[in-house]
């Protein structure tokens, strides 16, 4: 039984993903390798807006969280599939723009965006800026005067919630890097002074609690405190809020230990709260928002290796090395995440040595995993496959110790295509003089 119904074992004893022979992609296209499942990742976007239309209606609708896999293929998916997107950087604009996206559906993050970005972003056709502060608020006013239009933006707020996740990515608490906390006054205030601005049109409040979430009722309390703020400044100021965006971080399984999450009943639940709040509020409800990232794509993800080097320490432990690492995948480095891991090729055989699966890179911490099960005959040339990589892999990798980053391989119909190539060692050097 694997951690997602993606992933099975085929007739030849090999690990099969997305209906197809891991170990035969491995040898088509090399490692190290991502993997992308595209009939999951369409699945889920689906599953996301039959969940908006059934529980929130007209105008609700999901944003794909570029962050967490950003290439063109995605933001053609996306098109496709009718998302929305948020974006956080010049560079995640400019991919969805190469990619043909309709960026009036975008919706503009980051803590901190320069004045290069602004223009940037206005100049793509972004249609919604998540403005994080007063001074953002000032250079948007500022840039939109310029050109005599009149820019949509939301607010980012931090209702104060704990998300009971990654201290490393939780994202909605009053001390947060994050967006106006409400309970400290500073909410309201940059509420009253971007209503005093003529070339910005608040659309309404942006919060984001944080990512990896399974506590039942993160988004419902978060609801809570942010419909509250909105119904106090109808009554201050007479704005009515029309669109609440509740950020993203819904979890995935990357181990048994991680719950299933029925993602429909879980919209459904909080629809609830937000209904019952805003009869309580006597307030219209706002067109509700969402920001999906991990959940669309984090199931879709497998990684392959190659195994290098088994090393055994009698009396200590153990090591299987594979050709990749933190440059592929940073995130046990960053923050102990958790992964299943198998041997590919060895899918029948029963798993009797217990070691760290680490990378190739000159450092201690380059750890995939620690105290993985694997077959005691591992060895050189075995394929490794770690599971649900979809997102914040790819995104987050680097050339670290100069190693090329890897392709990521479309698996769609029982066919696989290229959508990123490998990067080869001119890639390397090609901004240098």
């Amino acid at each position: 039984m694997f951690i997602c119904d993606n992933i099975t074992v085929g007739p030849n004893g090999r690990l099969f993903f997305a209906g197809q022979d891991t170990v035969a992609l491995a040898e088509q296209y090399g490692t190290p390798l991502y993997l992308m499942d595209e009939d999951r990742i369409r699945e889920n976007c689906r599953l996301y807006q039959t969940a908006f239309r059934k529980h929130f209606g007209d105008g609700s609708r999901p944003l794909y969280a570029s962050k967490a896999a950003c290439f063109k293929r995605i933001y053609e998916i996306m098109s496709e599939e009718g998302m929305g997107i948020d974006v956080v950087s010049s560079g995640e604009i400019y991919t969805a723009r190469l990619a043909g996206y309709d960026l009036s559906h975008a919706y503009f993050h980051s803590s901190n965006k320069t004045d290069e970005d602004i223009v940037y972003g206005m100049d793509s056709g972004v249609g919604y800026f998540v403005a994080d502060n007063a001074e953002e608020i000032r250079a948007i006013e500022a840039e939109a005067a310029r050109r005599g239009t009149r820019q949509k933006v939301l607010l980012r707020l931090s209702p104060g919630i704990d998300p009971h996740t990654y201290e490393a990515i939780a994202t909605g608490m009053v001390d947060s890097k994050f967006g106006s906390a409400i309970e400290t006054g500073q909410a309201e205030k940059v509420t009253a002074f971007t209503l005093r601005q003529p070339h910005v049109e608040l659309v309404g409040f942006h919060c984001h609690i944080g990512s990896q979430v399974f506590a039942e009722d993160v988004f419902e309390r978060a609801a809570v405190i942010m419909l509250e703020f909105c119904a106090a400044m109808e009554r201050t100021y007479g704005y009515i809020t029309r669109q609440l965006d509740l950020g993203g971080g819904y979890g995935v399984r990357y181990v048994e230990a991680d719950p299933p999450l029925d993602i429909v009943r879980k919209i459904g639940d909080v629809a609830a709260v937000i209904q019952r709040t805003c009869r309580r509020l006597q307030i219209r409800r706002p067109e509700i928002l969402m920001e999906p990232g991990r959940s669309i794509v984090g199931d879709a993800g497998m990684t392959l290796y190659t195994c290098g080097a088994v090393k055994r320490i009698p009396g200590y432990k153990n090591y299987v090395s594979v050709d990749g690492g933190m440059t592929d995948n940073p995130r046990f480095a960053l923050y102990g995440a958790r992964y299943s891991c198998c041997v590919a090729n060895r899918m029948t055989e029963p798993a009797g040595l217990q070691a760290d699966l680490v990378g190739r890179c000159c450092e201690s911490g380059d750890i995939i995993q620690k105290n993985v099960s694997m077959p005691a005959a591992v060895g050189r040339g075995d394929i490794i496959a770690v599971c649900t990589t979809g997102a914040y892999h790819y995104s987050m990798a680097s050339n670290y110790n100069r190693l090329p980053r890897p392709p990521i391989v479309m698996l769609r119909g029982g066919k696989s295509y290229t959508a990123v190539w490998r990067e080869s060692l001119e890639d390397l050097c090609r901004n240098e003089l």
